[in-house]
């Protein structure tokens, strides 16, 4: 074998690891969370000592979403646009496709506002089927 199909197989075994070792801590997490009583979609942190000095603490989070256009209107409706600013924080997101497919006239003069910086790339690595 050589050291590109070694660092493969390495990577696949440690991928799977990976998995199977997500999957056994989840479920840990899910009887912890059980065996302490705390419901699902608690928010706020919980904490617990065991009698072997292990000190648990589980926070927990709410993921809230929120559909612009529509709060604007809402907002609108009620004449709670002064307090928008204040209850909410607006970002802007890149649409990358319409970016590069945009002329670089309307592109370049708004490039001081984008900051780029390089992400972890993603693998895959398979094998083939014998």
């Amino acid at each position: 074998m050589n050291e590109l199909d070694t660092l493969a197989a390495e990577w696949s075994a440690a991928k799977t690891a990976e998995g199977e070792a997500v999957e056994r801590r989840r479920a840990i997490e899910d009887r912890l969370l059980a065996l302490l009583a705390i419901p699902e979609g608690k928010e706020g942190t919980t904490n617990a000592s065991t009698e072997q000095g292990y000190t648990i603490k589980i926070v927990g989070r709410l993921n809230r979403k929120v559909n612009a256009d529509r709060l604007q209107e809402l907002a609108a409706e009620h004449g709670l646009t002064e307090h928008l600013s204040a209850l909410f924080r607006w970002s802007a997101d890149i649409n990358a496709a319409a970016w590069k497919a945009a002329s670089e006239a309307i592109t370049a003069p708004l490039l001081g506002a984008i900051t780029t910086t390089a992400g972890r790339p993603s693998f895959s690595i398979s094998t083939k089927e014998k």
